[in-house]
């Protein structure tokens, strides 16, 4: 209850009918995309890149370092071998740039892609005598 100048009290009806003040955007607050969430975005890029991963092979993760409206991505994956590790690779760059942009709004100069390990595909080993 706010007490007015005549000793009554305000219904508040008064009070909604006036305009809102409006904020300007730089005293409204910010919203902050947390690097984390960035990361599991880069990642979930990275398995739609690839496509089917080897039975054997760990999925896809990355670590992200976010400054301002800047995101530097490192992404951690196994292939196959043998591919074009070169275009495989080239590819989970694209990808993570595109959907970094398009659902965080953040610009991407740099998709670093790790290959941790090469699984060697079965149809290869046997054609060739490999067993495992």
């Amino acid at each position: 209850m706010t007490g007015v100048s005549d000793g009554a009290v305000s219904d508040g009806v008064g009070e909604l009918l006036q305009p809102l003040a409006r904020v300007a955007p730089g005293e409204r607050g910010a919203t902050r995309i947390a690097d984390r969430v960035v990361a599991k975005i880069a990642a979930r890029a990275a398995r739609e890149a690839l496509g089917p991963l080897h039975p054997d092979a760990a999925r896809p993760y990355a670590t992200v370092v976010v400054h301002h409206d800047t995101a530097r991505v490192s992404v951690h994956l196994e292939l196959d071998y043998p591919c074009d590790i070169g275009a495989r690779c080239a590819r989970v760059r694209h990808q993570v740039v595109q959907r970094v942009r398009a659902l965080v709004g953040m610009a991407v100069p740099e998709v670093v892609v790790r290959v941790e390990r090469l699984h060697l595909a079965a149809e290869y080993g046997a054609r060739h005598g490999r067993t495992r």
